[in-house]
């Protein structure tokens, strides 16, 4: 049923499932903190198990045509039909995923321990992804037959450290789902590869990914946090010059692929790093941190992809040879582009170091953890 839909309503709906998700995020980080959860449950694992039989309930419905729908229903109301299921859906990501994430500040103190755990997450989640993919890629080969086509409540200026991690946190996620998102374009559209890539590119970033997880603790610990994201940077860089300059790659993709996964795997865990470490053993409040640095990822995406959507060449459901071009750039300004902001982002907490606020306090002392 979606779809049928226009390129500007499928790009509602996305936008739609992207702001629920990004007011819901830092809701539920403020009463995750502050509720005591179902008997001896635990706060943050009750906040997890709602989340997840949100997920359960309402993720059904979003991928099958709407129930008493048919080819004379009008597009208006089967758009209505899958808000409130979308709504429900983001709902139940933020809850799991930012219990989730504020339970790394509780186990552990140490700030490598930090981003050990980090790291473990992201690996578990890269395993999650490649399953996905290896289904999808036996799917695509069977499908084929046999064809060998190729903090406290009040903000003020000590919170700037806040906003200053989370414009870093944005850019990071900004360029790992824009890029997840129109890599799929991108490989069959503009450089006209068989459809099997689909799952294959996916799948070469995500193993890249993994491999790179395992050299971040070590790595940062040498070089510190900042200079283990700057190296990611660089990765995600070099990987926009390359399709930038590159307009007929071939198998070449899979090198891409390699810099583009370990760069966005480096740069997002290095930044739930950070964001663990601004939190400090401030852990009543860890979750709606989590939640604000969702809230701004949420919504910049959405709004990215409304505004990309928007910029759209074709009319029709069919590629047209305008777009051939236009998912090259985007696949270029969604990394390289981004990256630029981030790094940017990043020289402000190199030149101002990040100093966690203290609870209750008016001022932070001088001797305050530093992001390294």
């Amino acid at each position: 049923m979606i779809c049928d839909y226009s390129v500007i309503k499928k790009s509602f709906l996305l936008l739609v499932g992207q702001i629920a998700d990004g007011i819901c995020t830092p809701l539920i980080g403020y009463e995750s903190d502050r509720t005591p959860g179902c008997g001896n449950y635990g706060k943050r694992k009750t906040w997890h198990l709602v989340g997840t039989l949100s997920v359960v309930l309402s993720f059904a419905f979003i991928f099958n045509q709407c129930l008493g729908c048919d080819s004379f229903t009008p597009q208006w109301a089967s758009l209505i039909y899958f808000v409130p299921f979308i709504v429900i859906f983001q709902f139940g990501w933020a809850a799991t995923q930012i219990s989730h994430l504020s339970l790394i500040p509780e186990l552990v103190t140490c700030q490598h321990a930090k981003v050990e755990l980090t790291a473990y997450r992201y690996a578990f989640t890269v395993i999650a992804n490649i399953t996905v993919y290896a289904v999808a890629y036996l799917l695509f080969h069977l499908q084929a037959g046999g064809d060998d086509d190729p903090l406290s409540d009040a903000l003020g200026p000590i919170d700037i450290p806040i906003f200053r991690v989370a414009l870093l946190y944005m850019s990071t996620r900004l360029i790992v789902n824009l890029s997840q998102t129109y890599i799929s374009m991108y490989l069959i559209n503009t450089l006209g590869l068989p459809k099997k890539f689909i799952a294959t590119i996916p799948l070469v970033m995500y193993l890249s990914g993994f491999l790179s997880s395992f050299i971040m603790k070590p790595l940062s610990k040498l070089i510190g946090k900042c200079l283990t994201y700057f190296v990611g940077l660089l990765l995600i860089m070099a990987f926009s010059y390359w399709v930038l300059l590159d307009a007929k790659m071939g198998q070449q993709v899979y090198g891409a692929a390699v810099l583009l996964g370990a760069g966005s795997a480096t740069i997002l865990v290095i930044s739930l790093s950070m964001t663990a470490e601004l939190i400090g053993d401030q852990t009543q409040s860890g979750a709606f941190v989590y939640g604000a640095m969702s809230f701004t990822d949420k919504v910049a995406n959405g709004a990215a992809v409304m505004i990309i959507q928007a910029l759209h060449p074709c009319h029709t459901v069919v590629c047209c040879p305008a777009c051939v071009w236009f998912y090259h750039y985007v696949m270029v300004i969604v990394t390289g582009g981004v990256a630029f902001i981030a790094a940017l982002a990043l020289c402000t907490i190199l030149i101002w170091p990040i100093k966690i606020r203290l609870r209750n306090a008016a001022v932070v002392s001088e001797d305050a953890a530093r992001v390294n």
